[in-house]
């Protein structure tokens, strides 16, 4: 009964501190987070400027792999290089050393639970407030509560009975070996919870009530590094090879770290300890966690550009020739969801959907100024494969963003997320009148049907008209516009319908001349189409003032 009393009390805390910290990083991200996310998205060339970034966000919304997250898929969509993205990942890994700081200097000084009870009810007050943004601190301060509920509980749990966990005491007598399985179960525990600085609490808390040795507990800290690299790893699941390499740069750096720290363990700990209170040993890990990270931060800090360049030749450039299949996957981060980075996956992918589409229309304007067989043979069969492309995309974009929609997020953020998925059916569209477009011409071309000279110069104009709205609506993708950005739009799909009405009626008085009836209504097929686009375009325009 002891075992299984002991076990329900640690499955207990462990589930208040994770939950705390969760509460924590979502209330900061929900009240901060668009903030926090331009702040990390506006990131200079500077690698100092990037270390400190990484730094400050990882501090604030308290979890390195939300950090970890937002940086992958930041990369993924073009908004960080991969040069920039190094040193935002080297900051976070300092930044995480913070929750360990905390857990020193407040979790062993006074009973933190009748602390932290006030704090939870004081949040929950909060979170009844009218106001989002009172709200979503509320529901930090929750968080922070449920943090110290959890430590509290986890102290407690190993200051009653330490021998209840005799075996961990045990195999700390069994030289090198006992390293190695310290080193392991760093490294796995983090992995599981997905939280380093939720397992350098526990490993301070054993440390405090004597359960485990001050070498142990640094082995401990050293496996849990490279445990904690598990987000980084899911995050880059199904990415561009840019963005994996960016995960690769927080593997290996936690890797190279963890090597130093254990060739050099005992001066490393022999520093510390010079440095650090005697008396006080969850001080004296703290200051470990910063050391060892900030060392190797200093030691790679230099070497930006030649990581990125190892990188590169671990991880070769994804392949220019487009796929015939699209996945994208909504990759749950356990505990570390974060709207912000869910958001520029999918604008990532938004983007990539219009490039397509872009290229379809330039594959069609082709079309239509040479109007000859060579047309159907380089054209014909990509634009298939792109129409079909995107019919994927389009399903499992908008699967992805209804998933988004399921997370904790403002009316303002499902608004947004509503008109996103407008988009993409817009931009899919499109790409059914683009296609459609292209085999009017094939049938144009195989059927023999020339249209006059002047009557083809008319229509080019009308195109070109469409092919401006295209480009505009490539520029701003996942922008919101302005005002005069809106008229200039508005202004694109009047000319737009007014160049149609002058086409039909010109291809009317030619029918009552007696022209090619067949040629004629292909004809105003091809002007009733570009029009489609044109509407589409508008609705995207529309849908992109909209956006807050």
């Amino acid at each position: 009964m002891a075992v299984v009393s002991f076990l329900l009390g640690l499955i207990g805390s462990l589930g208040f501190l994770l939950c705390g910290m969760k509460f924590m990083s979502n209330g900061v991200q929900k009240s901060a987070g668009e903030r926090l996310q331009r702040a990390l998205s506006m990131v200079a060339g500077n690698r100092f400027a990037g270390l400190l970034t990484g730094l400050l966000i990882t501090m604030i919304i308290q979890s390195s792999g939300a950090t970890t997250v937002m940086v992958v898929s930041f990369v993924n969509a073009g908004l960080l290089t991969l040069a920039q993205s190094v040193g935002v990942t080297f900051g976070a890994n300092i930044g995480t050393t913070v929750t360990a700081w905390i857990v020193s200097l407040f979790g062993f000084n006074f009973k933190i639970s009748a602390f932290a009870i006030p704090v939870f009810g004081a949040g929950y007050f909060l979170t009844m407030m009218k106001n989002a943004n009172s709200r979503n601190m509320g529901e930090a301060i929750m968080g922070f509560g449920m943090l110290f509920l959890g430590l509290s509980g986890l102290s407690d749990l190993f200051r009653i009975d330490p021998e209840s966990l005799g075996w961990l005491m045990n195999i700390q007598h069994m030289g090198f070996i006992s390293y190695i399985v310290g080193f392991i179960i760093g490294i796995f525990i983090t992995a599981l919870m997905h939280s380093s600085s939720a397992f350098t609490a526990i490993v301070i808390t054993l440390a405090f009530n004597k359960v485990v040795t001050w070498e142990m507990s640094a082995i401990m800290t050293y496996g849990s590094n490279i445990g904690s690299t598990i987000d980084a790893i899911i995050a880059a699941a199904g990415t561009t090879a840019e963005a994996k390499r960016s995960a690769l740069v927080h593997v290996l750096f936690n890797v190279f770290g963890t090597v130093v720290a254990v060739l050099f363990f005992r001066p490393l700990l022999n520093f510390v300890e010079w440095i650090s209170p005697k008396d006080n040993i969850a001080i004296r890990i703290s200051v470990l966690h910063t050391v060892f990270k900030s060392l190797t931060t200093a030691v790679c800090i230099p070497f930006v550009n030649q990581i990125c360049t190892l990188t590169r030749k671990l991880i070769k450039d994804d392949p220019d020739a487009l796929p015939t299949t699209y996945k994208l996957e909504f990759v749950s981060h356990a505990g570390h969801e974060n709207l912000g980075a869910f958001i520029v996956r999918a604008e990532g992918e938004i983007a990539k959907m219009t490039d397509i589409v872009s290229e379809m229309f330039d594959r069609f304007q082709i079309g239509i100024t040479s109007m000859d067989q060579k047309f159907i043979e380089e054209h014909m069969e990509p634009m298939k494969n792109e129409e079909d492309f995107c019919d994927q995309m389009q399903e499992q974009i908008t699967s992805y963003l209804l998933k988004c929609e399921a997370l904790p997020i403002s009316d303002n953020q499902r608004a947004n997320l509503s008109s996103m998925i407008q988009i993409v059916d817009d931009l899919e569209a499109i790409t059914d009148e683009c296609y459609a477009l292209g085999k009017l011409i094939q049938k144009s071309i195989e059927k023999k049907m020339e249209f006059k000279q002047e009557d083809t110069d008319k229509l080019l104009p009308y195109v070109e008209l469409a092919r401006q709205f295209m480009q505009f609506i490539h520029i701003n993708i996942n922008k919101h516009l302005p005002k005069e950005k809106l008229e200039f739009a508005t202004e694109l799909e009047n000319q737009i319908d007014a160049f149609k009405k002058d086409l039909k009626k010109l291809a009317r008085k030619r029918l009552e001349e007696g022209s090619n009836v067949k040629a004629e209504l292909l004809y105003m097929d091809l002007v009733k189409q570009i029009e489609r686009i044109g509407d589409h375009c508008f609705n995207i325009s529309e849908l992109l003032a909209q956006a807050k």
